[in-house]
């Protein structure tokens, strides 16, 4: 092109005669270098036409321009009009047919019209023009090798002003136009794309975290809108029992109106309906609309709607409903739109199955955590402690413990607050060892009267002392050849205690009132709730019977430090009253078991006992009632300071305060506790326990 201009300019210095021509040539070709330049820096196509049509302006005469753009979508041109210095819009949408863009664009030639006004063609355009005074005319399309973008039109009032050098000029203009174009076309893209992806990321990251859809929706809607310009959008989905489609997400602004309060529609008589049954993506028009009888589309048609699309939401389980999105412009979804919206509504699908799938699991959980007791069988543990319930880690190791010592005649002390279940680490020491067939016998030392306690534990003569009017055998002849439980072995008087140590090594004794000594073969296994150490320390307890004592000691972990195991006890203590009381409890509340698992539980086992049979009692239905206001109403225990024997005094105060004073009788206190009511009486006598104390 510079070649040119120089041969131009060499020309003009020889041949003066035709430098007019030659200036006018280099004039053009200055202004093809300065369109380029344009072409190069523009940002946008109204720009980049306002400023091609100012520089072509300056070497060649015209009073309108024009660019018409090919829409494929709708076969149709986009006119983008240069007149008086502006860029304007001559119509919004140009037809193909009886249009000079029209036919250039199909003809890929040049139309040139030295005077449109005798002409009959091409009526719709030539028609604007005269009105506009044009007398002259020409078109150029705008075509590459594999794309034909459009066409560049010029018009003057002038006739016959453009000569086949015009035109020739003009080739050379539409070449740089369709470049320009391209390259704009090409950004476009590129600008599109990555709005497109961007928003799939967006709709991607408002459905990944949130399991309940209806709250994102309008969101994600807004998203879908920054690239598919829609004025309603929602979401159905198949309700199989109903056999109708139910409204699960809306999303509308101005146009939701009646539809808010409707909550089903009929899947066969509407586009989203038609879409689930075909798994197709239904797309429907105005008078699509128009023609559909279900009461919304008339609705949607006063609101200006002219296009709807329905697309079926599927998952590897089948379509579970259908996107929905409807727009107040015509032919508003292209196909490039549809395959946009065809991912979106995979993960929306995907995002829908997901919440299904989560309350569906939540909903199991739920049904487990009510605690379906018919479902639970007799509850051992795992080393066969048959009256034993419970599988912390705790409760393990005690029994492993107890497993370990129970095969040998080893005397057992079992230590741990009261109610824990010593006794029932007592059984189970003597099933598991070689007395097992022999006699189990208990005797409770804190439940016996002092002068009593020796008679018990010994036996008498008939006349040994006044009351004994006839021969008594005493608990360890009783246990000859088994095992003796001596439970509170710490409430032992300790006058008694040499007697019972000489029992424990030369395993004799005599009975009261009897010089005869008697020999017995007995394994003993004692229990305390109190520090025998301690008693050791304030000469309380003799120290050679302690050491006797504690062989092999086994301490049980109050119900505080072994909490696993509590519903596990809850259910099995519901089981046994239940059954008892004839009664039928299937469920335990969630709230419940937890407030029952989180309470400290001072009394233990024992007090969780007594306090699952007071439910069972209350309870009229299937559900367990538990009286959870006794629990808040009694302080609770988050720590433990003094002496195992003040817990156990403020226990038993507090049963005594929650019967009314009551001791004996279904509500008293010992039943609360789990105790004779002699056995409570000694208790608190030992205790010093007043009556002012637990009725004030």
């Amino acid at each position: 092109m510079l070649e040119g201009a120089w041969g131009s300019v060499w020309l003009a210095q020889m041949v003066p005669e035709i430098q007019p021509e030659v200036d006018v040539e280099l004039r053009r070709n200055e202004a093809l270098l300065s369109m380029t330049d344009v072409l190069v820096r523009h940002q946008s196509l109204p720009e980049l036409f306002l400023e091609l049509a100012e520089r072509l302006h300056q070497v060649l005469a015209f009073e309108v321009a024009g660019v018409a753009l090919h829409d494929p979508a709708k076969n149709s041109f986009n006119l983008h009009a240069w007149e008086g210095g502006d860029v304007v819009e001559a119509c919004a949408e140009l037809p193909l047919a009886d249009t000079t863009a029209g036919w250039v664009w199909q003809s890929q030639q040049p139309l040139l019209f030295g005077d449109i006004r005798p002409e009959s063609r091409f009526s719709l355009c030539l028609s604007i023009l005269k009105e506009k005074n044009i007398v002259s005319f020409c078109e150029l399309p705008l075509s590459t090798t594999q794309r034909r973008l459009g066409t560049l039109g010029l018009g003057s009032s002038r006739a016959a002003a453009y000569s086949q050098q015009d035109l020739h000029f003009l080739e050379q203009v539409a070449r740089l136009v369709t470049l320009a174009l391209e390259n704009a076309f090409s950004r476009g893209a590129l600008e599109e794309e990555k709005n497109r992806l961007q928003m799939l990321l967006e709709v991607n990251s408002a459905l990944v975290p949130n399991l309940n859809l209806q709250d994102s929706f309008p969101a994600i809607a807004k998203y879908i809108g920054k690239v598919i310009k829609h004025d309603f959008a929602s979401i159905g989905l198949y309700d199989e029992a109903a056999q109708c489609m139910r409204k699960y997400a809306t999303y509308s602004g101005e146009i939701l109106g009646p539809f808010a309060d409707q909550e089903e529609y009929s899947v066969r008589e509407t586009f989203s309906g038609q879409a689930f049954l075909t798994h197709e993506v239904k797309i429907g028009n105005r008078e699509d609309i128009a023609s559909q009888a279900y009461p919304i589309y008339r609705y949607f048609l006063q609101h200006g709607i002219q296009t709807i699309c329905c697309l079926p939401l599927i998952t590897r389980k089948g379509a579970l409903g259908t996107l929905n999105l409807a727009s107040k412009e015509e032919n508003a979804i292209s196909p490039r739109d549809i395959s946009l919206l065809k991912q979106i509504a995979a993960q929306i699908a995907v995002a829908i199955d997901n919440a299904s799938a989560y309350r569906e699991i939540a909903g199991l959980k739920e049904k487990l955590s009510e605690e379906k007791l018919y479902l639970q069988g007799e509850i051992r543990s795992e080393l066969n402690f048959e009256e034993i319930i419970g599988e912390s880690p705790v409760l393990k190791r005690l029994l492993e413990q107890a497993k370990t010592v129970a095969p040998s005649d080893a005397t057992v002390l079992i230590l741990g607050e009261t109610g824990t279940g010593k006794e029932l680490i007592a059984r189970a020491v003597h099933r598991m060892s070689a007395r097992k067939d022999a006699s189990f016998i208990k005797l409770n030392c804190a439940a016996i009267p002092t002068g009593l306690l020796e008679s018990e534990l010994f036996g008498h003569e008939k006349g040994a002392f006044t009351g004994a009017i006839s021969q008594k055998v005493g608990r360890l002849e009783l246990a000859d050849k088994g095992t003796l439980f001596l439970d509170e072995v710490g409430d032992i008087p300790l006058e008694l205690q040499p007697k019972l140590l000489r029992v424990l090594q030369d395993q004799e004794f005599e009975r009261l009132g009897s010089t005869r000594t008697r020999r017995v073969n007995i394994r003993l296994v004692a229990a305390t709730n109190r520090d025998l150490a301690e008693g050791v320390a304030s000469k309380t307890f003799r120290s050679d019977l302690y050491y006797r004592l504690n062989v092999f000691p086994v301490r049980l972990p109050p119900l505080r430090d072994r909490k696993d195991d509590i519903p596990l006890l809850v259910r099995y203590f519901v089981q046994k009253f239940a059954r008892r009381m004839n009664k039928q409890i299937e469920t335990i509340p969630i709230k419940a078991m937890n407030e029952l698992v989180e309470w400290d539980w001072p009394g233990n086992v024992r007090e969780l006992e007594n306090f699952i049979e007071r439910s069972v009692i209350l309870s009229t239905g299937p559900a367990l009632t538990v009286p959870l206001a006794e629990l808040s109403a009694s302080p609770r225990t988050t720590s433990h300071p003094g002496t195992l024997e003040s817990l156990e005094r403020e226990h038993i105060l507090r049963a005594l305060r929650e019967s009314g004073g009551t001791i004996s009788g279904l509500h008293g206190a010992a039943a609360r506790l789990g105790l004779k009511r002699t056995t409570l009486q000694s208790r608190m006598q030992r205790m010093g326990i007043s009556r002012q104390e637990y009725e004030n």
